[in-house]
């Protein structure tokens, strides 16, 4: 009997179920969406029992559409979206929306946290300095603004996690989405005592943490019931979104480094010690690889400064596009392939919604600097990409500084069509990118995680070399030695122009206000 894993991603905009063959090959896929609330500037919520519903849709959609019977599902995956909250009471009810990732609220208690703890003990305890869309500060919100919710929790978990409450009953998580509450010791892979302790927050609210391939819990009789999967069938712990995606491209070695080009730029790196950014610039979690941990580097920016580019400048393109059937991202990087490598002097500054990595900073701004009459349209398409590239070069060389050799980039998203990006990207890291087979993201990985679970493969290590193949090469080229010359000139601007953007910032907000009153 053919034997089938099935990863479960609780994404932002859709539950996604996806079967996997154990020798990697996908069966069928489903994703069920749902909504986001913003009841207020800067909020972002959800209902979990969306997150569910949807689940459930996308489950019976896989087996339906597959043929699948549920005594061939071995085991089940779960991975999503980090750092939500979701609050349960003593009877297991939610009792508000999920603050997502993405909410910005709880800037104050942000900078309350750090105050209380000191930056360097929340660095030391949790790997990570306190910031917006983490779990610790969306709870000290609600203790403040929602006394009578607070007082009525129970339980604390997160997105992927309560759909394992659906699923199973039980309330667990795993080391890598936990990473991401500032409530979690990251070295030593457990809660953190002395952050509870600090934010008076209780043990007993926090589920048990395992390791992500380690069963967890077991399909209920109610959960077999609606989803059509078999009661018994063993649930892993999983993993965050990108240590599940990592595990989905092969990313669980030391030197080999992801990077995924979607509207905002993660950087990636598997690390077999623990390792922490001095100043908190880089996240350090735990990895979804048992005794093994990450750093990760994001740009707010990447491929979403193109589309930006795209939409603001690609009249002509979109135009041609229609007309012709081609692509107009293809339109203009084929005439961008024909301005030299460093655009003659002309370099972008892709801060377009501020910056995460390396600086954190909101009001960071994006910036054409050094054009003359000399520079065209296809300059500034170039730049564009170089600009991309050298940001997420930042992340690499924080990485390098931590003592990470680098020796293969791995790159995804959006982006990666264009070859003339890869061979950028290979040329201003100074690094051979490859592609790989695997182009279904997170759930793949929590597909895997489930196959280690369930024994059907002996290792993570096993079952990304059973099902992960590279299929693309692209390696340094003469432009090599150019970038390395522009790459100084780029790191230069932030530092120079900071003080400007953080009084424009300022300058907008007055008269932004004044507008308002008038």
């Amino acid at each position: 009997m053919v034997t089938y894993l099935l990863g479960i991603d609780v994404g932002t905009t859709g539950s996604k179920a996806l079967l996997v063959d154990v020798d990697g090959s996908v069966r069928a896929s489903a994703t069920t969406e749902y909504p986001m609330s913003t009841p207020q500037p800067l909020w972002a919520e959800q209902s979990p029992a969306d997150w569910w519903a949807a689940t459930v849709i996308s489950i019976q959609w896989v087996l339906g559409e597959s043929g699948v019977k549920p005594s061939q599902v071995a085991g089940v995956g779960l991975t999503g979206q980090m750092h939500g909250l979701v609050l349960l009471d003593v009877h297991g009810e939610v009792l508000r929306p999920c603050i997502m990732w993405n909410d910005q609220r709880t800037a104050a208690q942000c900078a309350a946290i750090t105050q209380e703890v000191g930056a360097e003990n929340v660095l030391q305890l949790t790997g990570n300095p306190v910031l917006p869309g983490f779990t610790a500060p969306k709870i000290a919100w609600v203790r403040e603004h929602e006394p009578e919710v607070y007082e009525r929790i129970a339980k604390v978990l997160l997105p992927k996690d309560y759909v394992r409450y659906c699923l199973t009953g039980g309330c667990f998580s795993e080391v890598s989405d936990a990473s991401g509450t500032s409530l979690f010791d990251v070295g030593q892979r457990r809660w953190s005592d002395e952050m509870l302790e600090a934010l008076d927050v209780p043990r007993r609210w926090l589920p048990e943490v395992t390791e992500s391939p380690v069963v967890s819990a077991r399909v209920s009789a109610r959960a077999a019931g609606e989803t059509g999967l078999l009661e018994g069938t063993p649930v892993v712990g999983g993993g965050g979104d990108q240590a599940a995606q990592a595990v989905g491209t092969g990313i669980i070695v030391e030197g080999v480094v992801s990077v995924t080009l979607g509207t905002s730029g993660v950087v990636f790196a598997a690390s077999e010690t623990y390792r922490m950014e001095p100043e908190g610039k880089l996240h350090a979690f735990c990895h979804a690889v048992p005794g093994m941990w990450h750093l990760m580097g994001v740009m707010l920016s990447a491929a979403g400064s193109f589309r930006w580019y795209h939409d603001a400048l690609g009249d002509w393109e979109r135009a041609q596009a229609s007309e012709s059937g081609r692509d107009a991202y293809d339109l203009l990087t084929e005439a961008a392939a024909e301005v030299p490598p460093g655009c003659e002097g002309l370099l972008f500054l892709p801060y377009l919604s501020g910056e995460r990595t390396p600086y954190s900073d909101p009001d960071a701004r994006g910036v054409f600097f050094g054009l003359t009459l000399r520079h065209r349209k296809a300059h500034l398409t170039r730049a564009v990409l170089e600009g991309v590239t050298y940001g997420l070069r930042d992340s690499l060389e924080l990485m390098r500084a931590l003592g990470l050799s680098i020796g293969q980039v791995r790159a995804s998203g959006g982006g990666m069509r264009s070859p003339l990006w890869r061979q950028i990207l290979a040329d201003v890291f100074d690094t051979e990118i490859v592609t790989v087979n695997v182009t279904e993201g997170a759930a793949y990985g929590a597909a895997l995680l489930a196959g280690v679970g369930a024994g059907v493969y002996g290792s993570v290590a096993e079952a990304c070399n059973t099902t992960i193949r590279v299929t693309g090469r692209t390696r340094p080229g003469p432009a090599m030695a150019i970038y390395a010359d522009y790459y100084p000139r780029y790191r230069a601007l932030y530092p120079a122009l900071a003080p400007e953007f953080e009084a424009m910032a300022q300058v907008v907000s007055k008269h932004l206000a004044a507008g308002d009153e008038q």
